[in-house]
């Protein structure tokens, strides 16, 4: 019987390696400053879809995992990026958020707070992406409070990240991409 990406059955050597790379996968090990960033294609708030590998064509991208929308610490991280998109796009930065929440429910989110920002839904399957940053909490449904700057190439260049209940400092935001501008010179 074939499930997901593993075939069930007697247990073997063959199944096993399957079993954990199926794990690996599916439970996501934790990006690093470093590493290479896990490809996504999501649908922001208009429906539209979005993939990582075709906005690092453009410029870095600054991929902002919020638990959920509407939340009182996540609508304020959210307002301040909104406020502070200008800036991150003159320094060659694109900033994208995403959350667990539905595209209708992120729109309902954009439209009540004026976000401009692109706000992703990781829905369905529920959490993949987050998933595949090592970021999810499986025992909550929701993402960690994780953001990522990724370069051109698709390598993690910095990771700010906070507990649930408390904002990311927005001077770790700027310091990395200061730091990013200043190595691509």
């Amino acid at each position: 019987v074939e499930c997901g990406k593993i075939r069930t059955g007697p247990v073997s050597p063959v199944n096993i390696g399957a079993f954990f790379r199926f794990s690996r996968e599916r439970m996501g090990m934790e990006i690093t400053q470093g590493s290479v960033a896990p490809d996504f294609e999501l649908r922001n708030q208009y429906g539209q879809s979005i993939r990582l590998q075709e906005l690092l064509t453009r410029r870095s991208v600054l991929v902002v995992f919020v638990p959920l929308a509407f939340s009182p610490v996540c609508t304020n991280e959210v307002a301040q990026l909104n406020e502070w998109h200008d800036i991150a796009a003159s320094a060659g930065v694109e900033v994208v958020v995403i959350s667990v929440d539905s595209s209708a429910t992120l729109r309902a989110w954009s439209d009540a707070e004026g976000i401009r920002l692109s706000l992703l839904s990781d829905f369905w399957p529920h959490g993949e992406t987050a998933h595949a940053f090592g970021v999810f909490l499986n025992d909550k449904g929701i993402a960690r409070r994780t953001s990522f700057l990724i370069d051109g190439t698709g390598i993690v260049r910095d990771v700010i990240a906070s507990e649930l209940g408390d904002p990311r400092l927005f001077a770790d935001y700027e310091r990395a991409i200061e730091r990013l501008s200043s190595e691509r010179s």
